[in-house]
C-alpha cells in the first residue's frame, strides 16, 4: 500500500470555541498510521475561524480514513470535519 496526504477544514459551533484546544486535541485523538503534518487557523467570515489540518494517512488499513473522521468529529467545540484535498504520496 501507500500513504496519503490529506487536508481537512475543522469548522467550530461557534466563535466561542478555544482554536488552540482543538489543535492541542488533534495530537491526542488521531488514530495509529496517520501523523499530523500542518495545522493553522484560518479566518472564515464575521470573526468565525477554522482549524486547517493536514495529515499523513497510511492506507494500509482500509477503514483508516473513516477511523480519522470519527476521531476529528470527537474533538469538543467541533461542528464539522470536511477533507478539502487529497492525493496520493
Amino acid at each position: 500500500m501507500g500513504k496519503i496526504a490529506a487536508v481537512y477544514d475543522l469548522m467550530p459551533e461557534s466563535t466561542d470555541v478555544p482554536l488552540d484546544g482543538v489543535v492541542e486535541a488533534l495530537k491526542s485523538i488521531i488514530p495509529n498510521g496517520v501523523t499530523i503534518i500542518e495545522t493553522k487557523i484560518e479566518p472564515v467570515a464575521f470573526g468565525l475561524k477554522k482549524v486547517v489540518a493536514g495529515f499523513v494517512i497510511d492506507d494500509s488499513d482500509d477503514t483508516i480514513g473513516s477511523k480519522l473522521e470519527d476521531a476529528l468529529r470527537s474533538i469538543q467545540g467541533v461542528e464539522n470535519v470536511e477533507c478539502i484535498s487529497s492525493a496520493l504520496l
